[in-house]
């Protein structure tokens, strides 16, 4: 018989695991209309606070390799919405932003994305989002099973 604690983390898990279906499923529907995949609204999303980032934190801010994130920067050069420049403070790296056309179409997928959205009281929100954030921090934090 599984112990009181055991079926609280697996509920604990399956309703983690089914919000985050549900909300996969939701945004995905608003960017297929859109012509979007999740991995460049991501990386878009990260871009759109203007201040220009290095591959190296886009691809963990996006939860993407390497190889893959460059692919898709390259592919959103090509629909120039994204431009690269040499970081000035170190001439070695590039730092990635949006181009006017990007921040256009940034806008237009957060506005559609945010109109998906499930409506939840401001307090709740920020609950939830305080308590996730605590989550993920002590998920980092932990050590794994050896």
């Amino acid at each position: 018989m599984a112990t009181s604690s055991a079926r609280r983390t697996h509920d604990l898990m399956q309703l983690l695991t089914r919000a985050e279906r549900l909300a996969a499923r939701r945004v995905q529907g608003v960017l297929d209309a859109e012509g979007c995949s999740p991995e460049a609204w991501r990386v878009l999303g990260l871009l759109s606070d203007g201040a220009g980032h290095h591959m190296s934190a886009i691809a963990e801010a996006a939860f993407l390799p390497p190889p893959t994130l460059t692919k898709l920067v390259d592919h959103l050069v090509e629909q120039n919405l994204v431009h690269r420049r040499v970081d000035p403070l170190d001439r070695r790296r590039v730092l990635a932003h949006l181009t006017p056309r990007g921040r256009d179409y940034w806008r237009r997928l957060d506005r559609a994305v945010r109109a998906q959205r499930p409506a939840l009281d401001p307090a709740d929100e920020e609950l939830l989002r305080t308590l996730l954030a605590r989550l993920a921090a002590a998920l980092e934090g932990a050590s794994g099973p050896d």
